[in-house]
């Protein structure tokens, strides 16, 4: 069985968009970069975001960006915009749901995403 050999990157968010950040980020935890990249492993790099408080927020995204949330039951679909995600979860949250968002919904997503790191 091979090693895989995982780096560690350290992204600075401050002053960048939300969504280029998550394509950043979403590369590296699948491991994308790499020329040995196959869909099926689990080959990504750790990824340590810094100044995430300071992500940028463009367009009208903080009153008009929706999150949807089903709780089980009939007629309870929950919906809550950006900011107050950002009040109640903070910043760290809606970048994680963002990068969930561009992996592959698989047995792997649970695993890449758990080397997102943040300080």
């Amino acid at each position: 069985m091979e090693t895989i050999n995982r780096g560690t990157h350290t992204i600075d968010a401050e002053g960048k968009s939300l969504g280029r950040l998550a394509v950043e980020v979403a590369v590296l935890l699948r491991g994308k970069n790499k020329p040995d990249f196959v869909p099926y492993k689990d080959m990504g790099d750790v990824v340590i975001v810094k100044n995430v408080d300071k992500i940028k927020y463009t367009g009208n995204k903080l009153e008009n960006k929706k999150y949807f949330r089903f709780t089980g039951y009939l007629g309870n679909l929950k919906t809550a915009t950006l900011k107050e995600v950002l009040i109640k979860k903070g910043p760290k949250e809606v970048l994680r749901m963002a990068v969930m968002g561009m992996l592959t919904k698989n047995t792997l997503r649970s695993r890449q995403i758990k080397r997102l790191k943040f300080e």
